[in-house]
């Protein structure tokens, strides 16, 4: 697991186990507030040592970001903090994660020590803040990459935890391709001065708005390429000659994850298109 400090009390974690995906420290003058918390039982124990043996600073409050399993599975090894998230988040890991659990620890002896923790403290709508010693931490909801995704802003560094709202390729397979238009263009004009994505690296604050159009672009695009693809009446495994690179990304960051990602996003924006055409004739 690599560590990386962001601002004077934020810490970065980002594991070298699962795509890079990344966990996030505030520390406070009365305990830190845990931003998702890895996959693997051994990248969370990490995590806590540094915190509380290394910073003296015991974890308050976990929040995860949204349901999947890579930013919740770490939430059992912190006993005693709060656990925060949106409602939806909630349902979905009583429901889908708790399933996914069960089959994961099957196959996955590492895992078979997690526990699911539900969150004890929800919010539906608007923004939901934490105040804990000098720091303020704002969550708002941000769905799109799944239902339940939340994006959480320190608000006295300006340092946002975008969560999977942004990372190298947006990737909506979960989620909604609409939303994640309409959550992109709310993170615009933030003002903040670091970005952390759900997976790869910090975006820095002269990047947070290339990155966030790119972004928008890329989605644009594949929506075209979906939409000329069905009016062809070409079979969805057209899709296959867009690479990623002729929409806008690189096929490099994720050791090549983003490729698989790229192809999936074709894919349900395809099969959605088809829907929503059916249902109009």
């Amino acid at each position: 697991m690599q560590r990386e400090r962001v601002a004077d009390d934020i810490y970065v974690f980002t594991s070298e186990l699962y795509a890079q995906v990344t966990a996030g420290a505030v520390i406070t003058s009365e305990g830190a507030i845990l931003i998702d918390t890895l996959v693997f039982p051994e990248e969370a124990r990490a995590i806590k040592h540094f915190l509380e043996y290394r910073l003296n600073s015991p974890v308050r409050y976990v929040i995860n970001t949204h349901y999947h399993s890579d930013h919740t599975h770490g939430t059992s090894f912190f006993d005693g903090a709060h656990v925060v998230a949106h409602a939806r988040c909630y349902d979905l890991l009583a429901t889908r994660g708790r399933d996914g659990l069960a089959q994961a620890q099957q196959s996955t002896p590492e895992l078979r020590e997690i526990r699911l923790i539900l969150p004890q403290i929800v919010f539906e709508t608007g923004t939901m803040c934490i105040h804990l010693g000098n720091k303020t931490v704002e969550l708002r909801h941000s769905p799109g990459h799944s239902p339940d995704s939340i994006v959480c802003c320190i608000k006295e560094d300006r340092v946002l935890f975008a969560a999977d709202t942004l990372m190298p390729v947006p990737y909506f397979v979960d989620g909604s391709y609409d939303d994640f238009v309409n959550s992109l263009n709310a993170l615009k004009d933030g003002g903040y001065e670091n970005v952390v994505q759900g997976h790869g690296e910090v975006v820095l604050r002269g990047e947070v708005e290339r990155k966030i159009d790119n972004d928008l672009e890329y989605l644009a695009v594949i929506r075209e390429h979906a939409e000329r693809t069905l009016r062809q009446n070409k079979p969805i495994t057209a899709l296959d000659a867009i690479s990623i690179e002729s929409c806008g990304k690189s096929r490099i960051p994720l050791n090549g994850l983003v490729q698989d990602l790229h192809r999936a996003n074709l894919y349900t924006l395809y099969e959605n298109l088809r829907a929503q055409q059916s249902e109009t004739t």
